[in-house]
């Protein structure tokens, strides 16, 4: 059984084309999307209908939920690109789902807004916090939200990162994680893609807001908003 979980596409066309390909050569069992699949890049009307298309189950992230719900004005943008069926869609996503795999329980979620923003660096403790809820006590639990992959353990279980897709911090690459069992293996899938290209893409649309911003992060991994 192999199951891949992948987040933060942010309208990254050419990374989500990569993945995709990688995606063919896994050929995983089934695809966990845990949200994020539109703004900050142009192409996020694609990057929602492949994720509609490719994925098996979802939940949605921070981005998903602002945008399908007109939550800021400035994102018109996106609106605009998406209509009002992906958008309904999108604020419709779940906040969090869990999944049994190998005989361990995971929690699954985003990140922002179930948490705060989580990192591989956070303290133990609010790390520790996450795998605890009213439905019981988890194994493990796997989010994404940061943009930098990682599995670690902590005193109560393993606690994973799926990494972006779409706008990587740190190494410029398309990541995902792959669960695989008999035996039990987590690892972190890392695809090259054209990061000019999607820089080009983003020079081409004035209208792409923040749009230097998101160029100097698909060529450089450093966040800069």
């Amino acid at each position: 059984m192999r199951i891949v979980l992948l987040a933060d596409l942010h309208g990254n066309w050419p990374a989500t084309q990569a993945m995709e390909q990688a995606l063919d050569r896994l050929q995983p069992d089934k695809t966990w999307f845990l949200g994020d699949a539109v703004g900050k890049g142009p192409a996020s009307r694609a990057c929602c209908d492949w994720v509609r298309t490719h994925c098996d189950a979802f939940v949605g992230g921070n981005w998903d939920y602002g945008i399908g719900g007109k939550e800021f004005p400035e994102d018109g943008y996106y609106w605009d690109q998406l209509g009002p069926e992906r958008m309904q869609w999108l604020r419709e996503l779940p906040r969090e789902a869990e999944l049994t795999f190998a005989g361990l329980r995971f929690r699954l979620f985003h990140g922002r807004p179930v948490t705060h923003l989580l990192k591989a660096q956070s303290p133990r403790e609010e790390l520790e916090a996450t795998f605890t809820t009213p439905a019981g006590t988890f194994d493990g639990v796997i989010f994404a939200d940061s943009h930098r992959p990682f599995v670690r353990t902590v005193n109560i279980g393993y606690i994973c990162n799926t990494g972006s897709v779409g706008n990587s911090m740190g190494v410029t690459r398309a990541h995902c994680l792959l669960l695989e069992d008999e035996p039990f293996r987590m690892t972190v899938v890392s695809v090259p893609y054209d990061n000019e290209a999607a820089a080009e893409e983003a020079r081409r649309d004035p209208g792409l807001p923040h749009r230097d911003a998101w160029i100097r992060e698909v060529l450089t991994g450093i966040y800069s908003r």
